[in-house]
């Protein structure tokens, strides 16, 4: 009788089998749509992907317009982001709301897959911007900058810490204004009872993007850690490109603990070049949000004539 059931299974054809695949698939697609649609969600093409997910954009009925589905599958993902990572993330977007967040609007779970519903940014990313224009002018550089600035500065004002900073994950929306999204690893509750900081101990984020306490593996300040993170973005912005090679992490871990580099065939304004090496810093010198809103290149043009007749000088 074994020998007879093994001999059937070897007998079954590949076409058979292959069809029974995609029978699965399309049944699964159609469960999908069909939760979303029962929501009011039209599903349109996908958006985008990344290491948990995939994002589609789809048209609501509820808020007419359109929103980003991220779409996580609980079958394929990794325990530890299913159980600890994503619920994190979405306890802690529900409790925020800003003009330079992605807004959450709802979080739809079933047996197999999460669907986090947000606000769709039709503009692309910043990562996209400067692969297109290469270097952004001072102009939109400060605008988008201080977005930033005021995005974390909420966040950090609500004991939110967002450990995830980086050129990919500020978003554009119609008008062009910055939309910090992904809040895959941030944290929520982090302001003790004095009014202090948490420290944190996990290795969050991208190396590239990473302070020099994170890489070196120490529990550290998780808000003066998105600070550093806010410095690679400005200098990306400035310069087309990352100010430290994370090509190996003995090299990019040197490099971060030494004085900051510029292109020698850059021109900037001085302001500009003090606000990076302040953000770049070491911890104990480095601007805290206040210290940032304050300098010189923060303040638009009209308002800072010292900074707006200053000589351009080549960084050195």
């Amino acid at each position: 009788m074994a020998d007879g059931a093994e001999n059937a299974n070897t007998n079954v054809k590949p076409e058979k089998v292959e069809k029974n695949k995609s029978k699965e698939k399309k049944k699964s697609k159609d469960q999908k749509l069909s939760v979303l649609e029962t929501h009011g969600y039209t599903v349109g093409r996908s958006v985008g992907s990344g290491s948990y997910a995939t994002v589609k954009i789809a048209h609501s009925e509820r808020h007419r317009c359109n929103v980003a589905i991220k779409i996580v599958s609980k079958l394929q993902e990794a325990t530890d982001y299913l159980e600890k990572f994503l619920p994190r993330e979405i306890e802690v977007v529900k409790g925020l709301r800003h003009d330079n967040l992605i807004r959450y609007y709802q979080a739809i779970e079933t047996t197999h897959r999460v669907y986090i519903i947000m606000e769709y940014a039709e503009n692309g990313s910043l990562l996209d911007i400067i692969k297109r224009d290469g270097k952004i002018d001072d102009d939109r550089a400060r605008k988008w900058f201080m977005e930033l600035v005021n995005a974390i500065e909420y966040c950090h004002t609500k004991g939110v810490v967002h450990r995830d900073i980086k050129c990919e994950n500020l978003l554009m929306d119609t008008s062009y204004n910055i939309k910090l999204s992904d809040f895959g690893f941030a944290r929520n509750n982090m302001i003790k009872k004095n009014g202090q900081m948490k420290t944190s101990s996990t290795f969050c984020g991208s190396y590239a993007y990473a302070s020099p306490e994170i890489l070196k593996g120490i529990p550290y300040q998780p808000n003066t850690s998105d600070i550093w993170s806010i410095g690679v973005v400005l200098y990306a912005m400035i310069f087309g490109t990352l100010p430290f090679d994370d090509t190996t992490y003995q090299k990019l871990l040197k490099q971060v603990q030494k004085p900051v580099s510029f292109p020698r065939d850059v021109i900037i304004s001085d302001s500009c070049k003090q606000m990076i090496i302040k953000l770049l810093a070491p911890l104990k010198v480095r601007l805290n949000i206040s210290d940032i809103k304050n300098q010189p290149w923060s303040q638009p043009p009209d308002k800072s004539p010292t900074d707006k007749n200053e000589p351009e000088q080549t960084v050195s």
